[in-house]
């Protein structure tokens, strides 16, 4: 008798916007469920100005009828234009193209970072990585493709060089090496959180520096050891195609020849260059000036209307924010010319559009994928299921009867589960810093303590979550690198990828403050894990 054959279930391998498709059909159809459970939560907030509490009841919004889909599609247009992702990932998209079609990058690779130690150079990338949150979420963009293209000149495989970019900002965001966007938002929340047991207290936005600088050091070093002793086996090096065939003829080199086009291609590299560095230098400098205040026609990018610079440069309305985008994509273009006209790359303006279009002619798959994001984004917050969570757990904290440290630990776990469905932090905190801040400021713990404690609790799951808005850049750059075409990198298979990363830099953060509170270092200046 024959052995009998085992039966196997296929594998089901959806492509990623096949996945952003369900999970969008699946949010309208969980909305209708959980709306007729009549699911729903009250949770309080505090008003900055007279320190009332609020009391807000919230429940879910059914998107699967008539209204429902009505807002789904008349809406689409809207959600696509004002995903953030969208712009800031073209913007920067046709910067990196000039880089990339002029050469320069290639040549800058290869001149900085052919003979540099590949560790120090996956160190590098986490590192700024992680500080580059200082201004929004601009990391993802360009140092994602920036370290693909170095891992591919180091003959490793790119992918290795996404995720290590990508993990650097996304589980480093609580933390930088100066302050930022972050303090602006989340301090008053802090402030008026804290004045609900001291009606005087303060919250200064250099609060957390110290805690930050240490930690990005820390995190990076972890990431680093993650990344060469996971990721990088994972990827593996690049296969090479060995060309097999046998060509009978012989082809006599000139070697005169062929070395005075090596001295003459390393002359126009070194003009490039310098046409290059004289480019970027003036535009650094343009860029400094427009942020210096009271000289003039400087301050062109600060808001005028705040009353400290720190808020003017990293305020809600700050030109600087909102234009970083724009003005490193102009620093990428102008440079990249320059070192393209330079080294002769580019004779005329037919030869810098027609380098753009070669390098972005692949990106309509990721266009596609970054409208399917927008939706299902969009949708998801309409329904209210991701804050109706985090209110629920605000109460979950609320009713714990402990206190000091094992009330701190099970915050920090709580809030980074939360982080998976409402993903911004100033939207948590809001929500959270009334239940969180009064009982342990009154256990000793510092207000500003527990709003690092925000940031890095943010951090542990922020590069794991769908509903993050720079997740979607992440699968798009995995898929653009992907040799392997037959099988896209979908978002389930992307989450499975950094899920190491995930869950060791989270024990690292636990760690990091529980550590930090019972030695008693200070967190900035003059300010303590303790009150």
């Amino acid at each position: 008798m024959g052995r009998k054959k085992k039966l196997r279930l296929k594998k089901l391998k959806f492509h990623p916007i096949t996945v952003y498709v369900l999970l969008i059909l699946g949010t309208v159809i969980l909305s209708a469920i959980l709306s007729s459970l009549n699911f729903q939560t009250t949770y309080s907030t505090i008003s900055a100005t007279d320190l009332s509490t609020i009391q807000n009841t919230i429940m879910v919004e059914n998107l699967f009828n008539y209204d429902g889909l009505k807002y789904i599609i008349s809406n689409a247009s809207k959600n696509f234009i004002s995903f953030a992702p969208l712009s800031m990932f073209l913007m920067m998209a046709v910067g990196i193209s000039v880089l990339i079609s002029s050469g320069f990058l290639d040549f800058i690779c290869k001149k900085v970072f052919q003979k540099v130690d590949n560790k120090k150079i996956t160190f590098l990338i986490i590192f700024l990585a992680t500080i580059s949150t200082i201004i929004n979420d601009i990391g993802y963009l360009i140092l994602i493709p920036i370290a693909a293209t170095i891992y591919e000149v180091k003959g490793r495989n790119p992918l290795s060089g996404i995720v290590a970019a990508f993990c650097g900002v996304a589980f480093g965001a609580g933390t930088t090496i100066f302050v930022g966007s972050s303090e602006v938002a989340l301090i008053p929340y802090t402030t008026a959180a804290a004045r609900l047991v001291d009606s005087t207290y303060h919250v200064s936005l250099l609060s957390n520096l110290f805690i930050m600088i240490t930690s990005s050091i820390i995190l990076s070093i972890v990431g680093t050891v993650i990344v060469e002793k996971i990721v990088v086996p994972r990827f593996g090096k690049i296969k090479e195609k060995k060309d097999l065939t046998m060509d009978s003829e012989v082809e006599v080199i000139d070697v005169e020849e062929v070395e005075q086009d090596r001295l003459n291609k390393e002359y126009k590299e070194n003009r490039g260059f310098k046409y290059a560095l004289i480019t970027f230098i003036i535009m650094v400098l343009l860029f400094i000036y427009s942020v210096i205040p009271d000289l003039p026609l400087s301050g062109m990018l600060l808001d005028m209307n705040e009353d400290t610079y720190l808020r003017q440069i990293f305020g809600d309305n700050s030109y600087f924010q909102d234009g970083f985008t724009y003005m490193m994509s102009l620093v990428f273009i102008t440079t990249g010319l320059a070192y393209g006209i330079g080294s002769k790359k580019f004779k005329n303006d037919r030869d810098v559009f027609e380098g753009i279009h070669d390098n972005l002619q692949n990106l309509g798959g990721v266009i596609v994928l970054i409208f399917l994001a927008s939706q299902f984004i969009a949708v998801f917050k309409k329904t209210n299921i991701g804050t109706i969570l985090t209110g629920i757990v605000a109460n979950v904290i609320d009713s714990i009867t402990f206190s000091g440290v094992p009330l701190l630990i099970v915050s920090i776990l709580l809030i980074a589960i939360a982080n998976l469905f409402l993903t911004t932090a100033g939207g948590k905190w809001q929500i959270l810093a009334p239940v969180i801040v009064p009982p342990l400021m009154q256990s000793n713990i510092s207000p500003q303590f527990l709003q690092f404690v925000l940031r890095a609790s943010d951090s542990m799951t922020k590069g794991i979550t769908p509903l993050s808005a720079f997740f979607v850049i992440f699968v798009a750059y995995m898929n653009i690198y992907n040799k392997d075409k037959e099988n896209p990198i979908g978002v389930f298979k992307a989450i499975k990828i950094i899920m190491p990363y995930c869950i060791i830099i989270s024990i690292t953060w636990l760690l990091l403050l529980i550590g930090w509170y019972i030695i008693g270092l200070p967190i900035g200046p003059g300010v303590y894990p303790t009150v």
